[in-house]
């Protein structure tokens, strides 16, 4: 591994420990929301993933850093992202939840995240942020190829979450991800002044956009970790971690 001031190549067996981890954290993301049941609380369903990622030989690359208290982060409704388990708190049908997953094993991080709505929903505006954020994601992974700069990441989630009219969460953003939970650089979901390091074969990158059905303000409660948007609506949360290559993006947090 190689250290750059703003962004970091990994290589050969580092590589494969990240590999490791994130198909790790994708087995956990894809299994745990259909352990989630409405009464729940949202302490319950921190401990199902502790469980989960310990059956699977990990630990949590959340629990501790940075003093963040939780295994996972579980966001619910109107809280976009670093939702704490608590055991006051609970979930019932209707309510747009956010798993954000990740997970450390050997040394290694894999970080992913999904949306959902307890019990399904056919209502046209959460359809909307749900359908348009997955989207998002998957056009800022398009663009995660060789040669491109990370602002092609960040205008091709913009893109569609303006068209989408969907408010865009600019206090935090995606980044690099591989021995440390943050590398360098970061991916912001929009389009800002700096371009960004041009990305090359070895980086890894945690794409994910935030995106809210109103405002793109938002304010943190006084946990001090739980953010939520300023207006109450609905925020969603997708992440993939991506491995750039010669040729196309390779995507770690997808199950083969």
């Amino acid at each position: 591994m190689s250290d750059k001031k703003d962004y970091v190549i990994y290589q050969g067996e580092d590589i494969c420990g990240i590999r490791r981890a994130s198909e790790a954290a994708a087995r956990v993301r894809d299994q745990l929301p259909a352990m989630v049941r409405p009464g729940m609380s949202t302490k319950e369903i921190d401990n199902i993933a502790a469980a989960l990622i310990h059956s699977i030989g990990g630990v949590s690359a959340f629990l501790g850093y940075r003093g963040y208290p939780g295994q996972i982060c579980i966001s619910v409704n109107d809280e976009v992202v670093h939702g704490i388990g608590r055991p006051d708190r609970f979930v019932n049908n209707g309510d747009l939840v956010s798993l954000d997953i990740g997970v450390n094993i050997g040394g290694y991080i894999g970080d992913t995240a999904v949306s959902f709505v307890l019990g399904g929903t056919n209502d046209p505006d959460t359809l909307r942020l749900l359908n348009n954020t997955r989207r998002a994601l998957e056009e800022g992974m398009k663009a995660a190829v060789a040669g491109n700069y990370v602002k092609n990441i960040s205008a091709a989630v913009e893109k569609v979450a303006k068209s989408a009219k969907l408010g865009i969460v600019r206090e935090y953003c995606g980044h690099g991800c591989g021995k440390t939970l943050h590398d360098p650089p970061e991916i912001p979901n929009y389009v800002s002044f700096n371009r960004g390091p041009q990305l090359r074969p070895g980086m890894v990158l945690a794409i994910e956009p935030m995106l809210n059905l109103g405002t793109s303000k938002v304010i943190t409660e006084s946990d001090g970790w739980t953010v939520r948007t300023s207006d109450g609506k609905l925020s969603a949360h997708f992440e993939h971690m991506v491995l750039i290559t010669e040729s196309k993006p390779e995507i770690l947090t997808w199950l083969k």
